[in-house]
């Protein structure tokens, strides 16, 4: 790229970090750092429990007070400056689950001014090795379980010079660390935080550069919207591998001086029990885990949840099915939103004070579950392709700017070129909005714009065709996928997971399907699976199921 289109794309990426006129370098928030934040609280309500964790290997739980986990987090501090020479600016790659090691790596890097590079260790071995090169990380921090896995992987990336094992030797190093810690060169907002990636089904990974103001203001956003104070305590179920665990469940209750209770990972047959023992108020989650908590089928009557307030759900696909049988079954809310690594988090929720006729109006009036109203660090918008705003109800791509937007991706010039080229953040993702009679505007996804089915050139959203699958008795899962025709350029198939017991038949889908939707939007062609692809966050691939449909490439598909 030239310094004429750079210099473009930089005043573009300062237009999406801008909001309502707001400049990205004028703060909404009075504190220095993350570590500010923690001091703040720790000096304010030293003995308050900040962090509570569950470790499944042990059955035992743990808990941390502010002043604890701040003193743990020094200490940590102390090994990656006077161990590891870790400077200001540096970035530390992990390879790790949720545990309180991996919470303190994390706030001991922010607390000195380093990166973390957290690793997805879902991902295949090629794919880690060329994150690790791309992140140009010299040490890694990992558990125990997967040394001889790094030292595998850390042959295909040479600048990888240090794997720190967060076992008991290294305890060991740390109890004898200072839990006090005088940082001479302080790191500040626009310090870069986290360094994660893009879980996209084609091309190479890329790196979302997010600064601590970053993960702060998108926490305060949330905390403000979800009305989360210092009386509140929020569970954790979510990788922390991900910017939903991360922010959602760490650094938003953190910002408001509340409590987060730490899971290794989603159990059904533990959940209800730790949200009534825990008294817990929030949970974040995904579609898919409401979708095993309806199958668990557990009676939540004998649980004292009098406390619990609502679920935040977000990042993959939500059904109007879902919603509707996961609130007769539990009877207990589902606060819908979005957002994008890219945007720190979430970008938007349904108002938590909507009234029951109100919530269920905007949950499945449109066939869609609303994602809500933008927070308040950002605004958005549709826009068709060329940047111009199109009229309420007519689809086009989500668009986002604010203070919450990334800083950009590391060292992809051509991908921030296009990303930002309108002065907007473009989401890759189709929708709508329509407004209430308060004039908020209520955002909708459609889906994927890449996922789109583009069926003899009338575009089909795949979210529309799920909601007829996903309504036929026996069927756990059904995902609508665009594959290659001769005929029509792309036709529809249907990938199916059935529930257990469930002896569905492909001409009994096709022929519900054809009853509930016009021949040209119906699935043509059933295969029926038992793996769904999905992220670690439970957002479904579906460019990654069209090799199943290959043999259809030819075939003419008629109304009979």
């Amino acid at each position: 790229m030239t310094a004429e289109t750079t210099s473009h794309t930089m005043a573009n990426i300062w237009r999406a970090r801008t909001v309502r006129h707001v400049a990205p370098d004028v703060y909404m928030m009075p504190y220095a750092n993350i570590a500010d934040v923690l001091e703040t609280h720790t000096r304010t309500q030293p003995d308050k429990i900040f962090l509570t964790y569950y470790n499944d290997d042990t059955g035992k739980k743990s808990t941390y007070t502010y002043a604890q986990f701040s003193a743990r987090v020094a200490q940590v501090a102390h090994f990656l400056v006077h161990d590891c020479g870790v400077q200001r600016g540096e970035r530390v790659a992990t390879i790790a689950y949720n545990h309180v090691d991996t919470v303190c790596v994390y706030f001991a890097c922010w607390r000195i001014g380093a990166t973390v590079a957290p690793q997805n260790v879902a991902e295949d071995d090629a794919r880690i090795a060329f994150i690790l090169r791309n992140t140009e990380a010299r040490i890694i921090f990992a558990r125990p379980e997967y040394v001889t896995r790094i030292e595998r992987i850390c042959h295909e990336a040479a600048n990888i010079q240090r794997v720190v094992v967060m076992d008991a030797v290294w305890h060991k190093a740390l109890d004898a660390k200072p839990t006090t810690l005088e940082v001479a060169d302080l790191p500040d907002l626009e310090d870069e935080a986290l360094l994660v990636y893009t879980s996209g089904t084609t091309g190479a990974p890329k790196g979302v550069q997010l600064i601590q103001y970053n993960l702060l203001v998108d926490a305060k956003g949330i905390c403000d919207w979800q009305g989360i104070d210092a009386d509140q305590r929020l569970m954790c179920i979510l990788p922390i591998h991900h910017v939903n665990g991360i922010v959602v469940t760490l650094v938003a209750p953190l910002y408001v001086g509340a409590s987060v209770v730490l899971n290794r990972g989603f159990k059904a047959s533990t959940f209800w029990q730790r949200l009534a023992d825990e008294r817990i108020h929030i949970v974040s989650l995904v579609p898919t885990i409401l979708q095993f908590l309806c199958e668990a089928g557990a009676k939540i009557d004998t649980y004292d949840l009098s406390h619990f307030r609502h679920f935040i759900c977000g990042a993959g696909t939500l059904a109007v099915t879902l919603v509707e049988r996961f609130e007769a079954q539990f009877g207990l809310t589902i606060l819908h939103g979005y957002g994008l690594s890219e945007t720190t988090c979430y970008s938007c929720f349904l108002p938590v004070e909507l009234t029951k006729e109100t919530y269920q109006y905007w949950m499945t009036h449109h066939g869609y579950p609303s994602i809500g109203v933008p927070i308040y660090p950002n605004e958005m918008a549709i826009h068709d392709p060329e940047g111009h705003e199109v009229p309420e109800g007519e689809r086009g791509e989500i668009v986002i700017r604010g203070h919450n937007v990334m800083v950009g991706y590391f060292q992809r010039p051509d991908a921030n070129a296009e990303t930002f080229k309108h002065g907007w953040f473009r989401s890759g993702d189709e929708g709508f909005v329509q407004r209430d009679s308060q004039g908020r505007p209520f955002f909708f996804i459609t889906g994927r714009i890449k996922e789109l089915i583009n069926r003899g050139g009338v575009k089909y959203s795949p979210f529309e065709i799920e909601e007829i699958l996903s309504s036929i008795p026996g069927v756990r899962v059904g995902l609508a996928v665009a594959f290659e025709n001769t005929y029509y350029g792309e036709e529809v198939g249907a990938y199916v997971v059935l529930n257990e017991g469930a002896q569905l038949t492909e001409e009994h889908i096709l022929s519900y399907c054809r009853a509930h939707m016009p021949f040209a939007k119906c699935p043509k062609v059933v295969v029926f699976g038992q793996d769904i692809p999905a992220t670690s966050t439970g957002k479904y691939q579906r460019l990654r199921l069209t090799d199943y449909f290959t043999q259809w490439t030819q075939v003419q598909f008629k109304e009979r």
